[in-house]
């Protein structure tokens, strides 16, 4: 049979494996992620959410250079500036009419 001693003797031993467990844990943690920083070039797919219309009128913006793109092998990527740019093209021809 266990003594009281000896309940006590275990009850400590396990708070000490709990404690070097912890400790252990709080060593190995990961470090914090960092953000991804904004991308610089967009498939068309996103250009055409950011401004907010169908995926074929963005290719028709495109095509007609109204919106600036590059290939990059086969590939067609849109620039964050030229979707700025395009925006901006578009408040000043509003605020002319």
């Amino acid at each position: 049979m266990s003594t009281a001693e000896d309940i006590t003797q275990l009850a400590t031993t396990l708070v000490q494996l709990a404690e070097r467990l912890a400790a252990k844990e709080a060593e190995t943690a990961r470090p914090a992620v960092r953000p991804m920083p904004a991308r610089v070039l967009l498939t068309v797919e996103e250009a055409a959410e950011r401004l907010g219309i169908g995926r074929t009128m963005t290719y028709r913006l495109v095509r007609t250079g109204q919106l600036e793109s590059v290939q990059i092998g086969r590939l067609r990527r849109i620039p964050a500036s030229a979707i700025a740019a395009y925006a901006d093209h578009l408040i000043a021809d509003n605020k002319a009419a």
